[in-house]
């Protein structure tokens, strides 16, 4: 990954001009796209296959009257009058007639009707039109709305004495969440943060640009996609906040890395290139575990999430690749000018290091949190337990208009209802009936409905009837409580749980559903995915820091980290959102309960961000470990290496989340103050003090990985660290080098901490022989498969036809071929067959076996001149017992290596060398 980033960043640079015009272009083409094809979002929270979503779409079918959405009129009179006046009976009943007949509605209830129950309010002084709307609310025509609205105003001024008349009910829910000024604050706030960072216009710009660029371009596409799949509206702005936050980051790290380069008197170029190699390969890796974490909501079953989670991961991979090529092209525009006015060119690779007051400010606060780290560590759990307690508070919920601000229609209507009627006429259940077989329909409404109004926690259930063609009868039920109340909660599970008396006794098959019920339905079916989506991503955690960092108990320590992260967020969501502290100060309009899909959510891409600081600080520590072997040391350099970068992307980020809370609405407020506090959390106190603790307190035990899981764990380089190795080794052992193998102090160990060959050394020329002898436990035919590229792992520096091991293996692979003449019936024949193909270096392996006359004098012939088809000359290696036996066979000059002298700490299985061999190439980790 980092020798591809390596060459990206460079060509990107050299290319400049065309990567810059390539990314506008694709952001104009997604600007027609958005113009097009956008057809707006679509807040419909289903979760097809639920009892109440499945009775919902059969009632839509059977009885549309009452499909589609609910609006309600609430009729309040002033004080000293009374809603039976017969002035205000005749306007309420004349106003009920008009609104009937207005486009799109399809029933409105006269609440002085004798068929009407509950729809006046005890106190006498409010009345409840009921009107049903054969449209979702975001299909709602505008004139429809006008026309309601000017009746109800029609029908106050007629009532008179300040009589008020509000409309109410999903049918006209403002929209979900939209974009404020005041999220422009995050930006700025970035953007001061960066310069403090670099002290540069330009430098601080340009993760801004390609912040915004990304942006545009993964919204703009989102909108795009609204053409054929539903998108709800909390999706576009999560994608904004998210690739804000993380384009912003991405960006950061890899020109942070660039600058601190050029500070060192690297040449521009070659900076962007090992920058783009380096951070950018750390950015690749955290934005995938943004992605994957994404992509995994997918678990919930719930398509709206499902959608959602695909479209923010989406930015977030636009952001990426924004990170790693427009950012090395725009680096390249800028040239010397990001180079810090401190640094001097390097004069014969040499460079004293500059010292900054932020390194004493570091310094300080490492020594400090690492003093004592059990005591660190004991104070940090135990201060972020306290915060996380709320969090059994946690109440999820749909939005609702109760949620909307204070002074809005939606929200008065709300409010007035509650007043009036109570909570519960705010979040009515429908109860559907099966009752085509029935032959008194109208007797077994009655009756389900009497044995449902002596319900506890039943307000009233004021409708109760069959449809027109009485196959299918609607039940309306007014819970005490909210919708989403523990009460309200308790009356579905119990209309449910009578289904089988219903069907005995009046021989019918019930279901509760309406909007209510499926919100509660949404709620508990989100929370029964939070610990499966929690052990999915914590275990995809464990296993992707393992393969970075090869150790056991750093992913352990970031998982917990992340846990507890997550925890507080949670409970600091629930004491604000839920208890309703601090309500005013943030401008909650109502407090009591969240979105539903916020915990999941809010795991997801916290584990993600969470991922982004662990990488980019605990590599550089790992980098000082591995070269210096003194864990303290390690920590305290590595800290103060990382420690501003983190921090000023951690900043960054809580800007860009927070900047969404003070204006706010729907349910982006909570998520962005849920994120803000998860981000501030796991960067200050987490990573910042928690991890420096947790690794002081283990040493070098932090670093420990069996070897029989590190042969079976993909190596990721997040770091760069095998380009590090690339470059080092690029002109050696001479710029002008065109040796076929070149090996120094090479050592292969297997995974009982054996030595299968060691302080192996060789140069073989192009076209040259190279015969590798010794015992079958010396490690040849290991030696042999390494230089091959089949070992993952090893110790020294190799280079095979100028590809630098273990990194290039794979370039390795399609030039060589490797014949296993122990179980190879003609291997002349297949050495013949890989010289026509054009293979520049042949290995054979236990060459020394071959007794037929005839593939042996193949063998002459082809070690004598190893010609490849082309006309080319190819090299070869071969193991053997001794070279005695090949007397016959190698060339002169053939450069002989005898293993014999050092042999491999190696057991056998028993006596055969068969065996020992076949162990020796077990331990070897072969692929």
């Amino acid at each position: 990954m980092s020798s591809f980033l390596y060459r990206l960043g460079r060509a990107a640079a050299r290319a400049r001009w065309f990567v810059l015009a390539a990314w506008l272009v694709v952001l104009i083409l997604v600007g027609g796209s958005y113009m097009l094809f956008n057809k707006g979002t679509e807040d419909n929270f289903t979760i097809p296959g639920s009892s109440a979503q499945d009775a919902l779409d059969h009632l839509n079918r059977v009885f549309p009257q009452v499909s589609g959405s609910q609006g309600q009129a609430i009729v309040v009179v002033p004080k000293g009058m009374d809603i039976h006046d017969p002035a205000v009976r005749t306007a309420v009943s004349t106003a009920t007639e008009r609104m009937a007949k207005v486009d799109q509605v399809t029933m409105a209830g006269n609440p002085f009707d004798k068929n009407s129950k509950g729809q006046i309010a005890k106190d006498n002084q409010a009345a409840l039109i009921q009107m049903q709307i054969n449209a979702q609310p975001q299909n709602i025509h505008q004139q429809t709305k006008d026309e309601l609205s000017n009746i109800s105003h029609d029908l106050a001024r007629q009532i008179g004495h300040e009589a008020k008349v509000q409309l109410g009910g999903n049918a006209f829910n403002n929209p979900l969440p939209q974009l404020g000024i005041t999220e422009v604050l995050g930006v700025i706030i970035a953007l001061i943060v960066l310069l403090l960072m670099f002290r540069s216009f330009i430098a601080a710009g340009m993760p801004l640009l390609t912040a915004l660029i990304g942006v545009g371009i993964g919204v703009g596409l989102t909108y795009a996609a609204t053409a054929v799949i539903e998108i709800n509206s909390t999706a576009p702005l999560l994608g904004i906040m998210l690739g804000l936050a993380v384009g912003i980051d991405y960006a950061l790290f890899i020109l942070s890395r660039h600058r601190d380069q050029l500070g060192e008197g690297l040449e521009v170029r070659e900076s962007i290139g090992r920058a783009t190699a380096t951070a950018g390969s750390a950015v690749i890796f955290a934005g995938t575990t943004v992605m994957i974490a994404l992509i995994g909501l997918f678990v919930a079953g719930i398509p709206f999430l499902t959608v959602m989670g695909m479209a923010a991961a989406f930015s977030v991979a636009v952001a990426v690749l924004v990170a790693v090529t427009l950012i090395p092209a725009l680096l390249a525009f800028a040239g010397e000018k990001l180079r810090p006015r401190s640094a001097r060119p390097r004069n014969h690779g040499n460079t004293k290091p500059r010292r900054q007051p932020r390194h004493r400010i570091a310094r300080g606060w490492v020594k400090a949190v690492t003093k004592v780290p059990a005591l660190t560590v004991v104070l940090v759990i135990a201060g972020l337990g306290v915060c996380a307690l709320p969090a059994s508070d946690l109440t999820l919920s749909l939005p609702n208009n109760g949620q909307e601000p204070v002074g809005t229609a939606p929200r008065d209507s709300w409010d007035t209802i509650s007043e009036h009627f109570g909570p519960g006429f705010n979040a009515p259940l429908m109860v559907t009936a099966n009752i085509v077989g029935s032959h008194d329909p109208i007797g077994v409404m009655n009756g389900i409905a009497d044995e449902v109004r002596d319900l506890p926690g039943v307000a009233a259930v004021p409708i109760s009837t069959p449809n027109a063609t009485a196959d299918t009868g609607i039940m309306q039920v007014v819970p005490d409580g909210d919708g989403f109340s523990e009460q309200t909660k308790q009356l579905v599970t119990k209309i449910r749980s009578l289904q089988g008396h219903f069907q005995d006794k009046y021989g019918v098959s019930t279901a509760i559903t309406g909007i209510t019920a499926v919100a509660l339905d949404v709620s508990d079916q989100l929370a029964g995915s939070l610990l499966p989506f929690g052990i999915l991503v914590v275990g995809l955690s464990l296993i992707l820091l393992a393969m970075v960092f090869r150790s056991i108990w750093v992913p352990i320590k970031a998982a917990a980290g992340y846990l507890l992260s997550v925890l507080v967020a949670f409970g600091a969501t629930s004491f604000v959102f839920v208890q309703g502290h601090f309500a005013d100060l943030f401008n909650i309009p109502k407090t009591g309960s969240v979105i539903s899909f916020l915990p999941i959510l809010l795991m997801g891409v916290l584990f993600g961000l969470a991922m982004d600081y662990e990488v980019f600080l605990v590599t550089r520590i790992r980098e000082e470990f591995v070269h210096k072997g003194d864990p303290r040391q390690a920590i305290e350099t590595g800290f103060i290496s990382a420690s501003r970068v983190v921090t000023s992307a951690a900043i960054i980020m809580f800007a860009v989340f927070a900047a969404f809370v003070p204006e706010g609405n729907g349910p982006i407020k909570p998520m962005a103050f849920s994120l803000a506090i998860g981000v501030f959390v796991d960067a200050f106190i987490v990573r910042m003090i928690l991890v420096p603790a947790v690794l002081a307190l283990l040493g070098k035990h932090a670093w420990w990985l069996p070897r029989w899981l590190e042969r079976r764990l993909p190596v990721f380089d997040a770091e760069g660290d095998g380009l590090m190795n690339e470059l080092r080794l690029q002109d050696w052992p001479s710029p002008e080098s065109d040796d076929a193998i070149n090996a120094a102090r090479l050592r292969l160990g297997d995974d009982r901490n054996h030595t299968v060959f060691s302080d192996f050394a060789v140069h073989l020329p192009r076209g040259g022989v190279l015969a590798i002898s010794g015992p079958a436990p010396s490690g040849k035919s290991a030696l042999l498969y390494t230089l091959a590229g089949r070992v993952r792992r090893i110790d020294g520096d190799l280079k095979v036809l100028g590809n630098v091991l273990p990194q290039r293996a794979h370039a390795i692979r399609r030039r060589v071929a490797l014949i296993p003449c122990r179980t190879t019936n003609h291997p002349g024949e297949e050495v013949r067959a890989a010289l026509r193909d054009g293979i520049r270096l042949i290995l054979l392996d236990d060459a020394d076996l071959v007794v037929n006359t005839e593939e042996r004098a193949i063998l002459r012939d082809v070690l004598s001149a190893p010609i490849g088809g082309d006309g080319t000359p190819a090299s070869v290696a071969l193991t053997c017992q001794s070279p005695t036996l090949l007397f016959d066979l190698l060339p002169a000059g053939t450069v002989s290596v005898d293993l014999g002298n050092r042999p491999a700490n190696v057991a056998p299985a028993n006596d055969d060398p068969t065996m020992e061999q076949t162990l020796t190439i077990q331990d070897a980790e072969v692929n």
